[in-house]
């Protein structure tokens, strides 16, 4: 069956029938999903106590599919834009394969069904959390900060700074100094992360009409940002050995891995503003997600190591 939505990017032909299981996979955003699974599984981990395995096991699967619930709002909402990005034209809903509605729906399906499970197998603060973060990521950034402010991606960084936050809330029923470190090392890691992406992307960003930084600020200050951020980010990441949250392993390894994410920002600093190929700021890009996943598996082999009095 045939159907034409309008949609607000021009009238495009939909044929229900052509959607897959992948599709709505993909709606899930699978790649992003598995960064908030594992960091709400450190914030879970890294908690001063201990979690049923069944419970533990059925929190992160609502927050899992929390985190694929707020994806396919985002791509419900974000569809005029997705339709004119490279990166983004061949998502289930600009492509054709998903109807607007249906991502809607299943969006607002998942984001019901996840609350409500993490609400009765672990604790209503968890959810209470988990609810605001998937309305932050589908509407205070999606509908608002990112067609509005450059500093959306700042802001909205909070998004996908909460899982560890909602991990550590599954377990004690509160919110103390250390998850808020952890959401901290992801809010601060967000802006550099993304405007080294948007600097070699500034195109599709025009044409969609997002105010990334490059294209409100320009390119020299979004490199002298991205430094500036880095910098923050490298204190950052040793707080939870400053505080005494995690051993000096630890520091040190993201004392190291924070001086490597000051070094690649400084080559993008440094990067001539006639380099079409901008290989820093796509090396920086790569670094910082390798930095990311690295800072928070120290965290969890150093909770891990902690718990069995091995910890230096």
């Amino acid at each position: 069956m045939s159907l034409v939505d309008k949609n607000g990017y021009g009238e495009v032909a939909f044929h229900v029938s052509e959607a897959h299981a992948s599709d709505y996979i993909a709606l899930l955003k699978p790649r992003v999903m598995s960064l908030v699974v594992f960091t709400a599984f450190v914030g879970m981990v890294t908690a001063p106590a201990a979690i049923n395995p069944f419970i533990a096991c059925f929190a992160i699967l609502a927050i899992a599919v929390g985190a694929g619930a707020s994806g396919s709002l985002n791509m419900w909402y974000d569809a005029d834009i997705d339709a004119v990005m490279s990166r983004t034209v061949n998502r289930p809903v600009p492509a054709g394969r998903v109807l607007p509605s249906q991502a809607l729906a299943f969006g607002l399906v998942l984001s019901g069904f996840s609350i409500g499970v993490l609400g009765l197998v672990a604790n209503w603060v968890a959810a209470g959390l988990l609810a605001f973060t998937i309305f932050f990521y589908a509407v205070i950034y999606t509908m608002w900060l990112k067609r509005w402010t450059p500093q959306n991606i700042v802001i909205g960084g909070a998004a996908g700074a909460f899982p560890p936050v909602v991990g550590w809330a599954a377990v004690t029923g509160d919110v103390s100094l250390y998850p808020i470190i952890q959401f901290l090392i992801i809010f601060l890691w967000t802006p550099p992360h993304f405007w080294a992406l948007a600097l070699f992307k500034s195109g599709d960003y025009e044409r969609a009409g997002v105010p990334m930084m490059p294209n409100v600020a320009g390119e020299a200050s979004t490199k002298r940002q991205i430094f500036a951020y880095a910098l923050v980010v490298a204190v950052t990441g040793v707080l939870p050995t400053v505080f005494g949250f995690a051993g000096n392993a630890y520091g040190l390894l993201a004392a190291g891995l924070g001086i490597g994410f000051v070094w690649y920002s400084w080559k993008v600093l440094q990067m001539p503003e006639s380099d079409r190929a901008m290989k820093p700021a796509k090396a920086l890009f790569g670094f910082s997600l390798l930095y990311l996943f690295a800072i928070f598996t120290a965290l969890l082999a150093d909770s891990v190591l902690r718990d069995l009095g091995l910890v230096w």
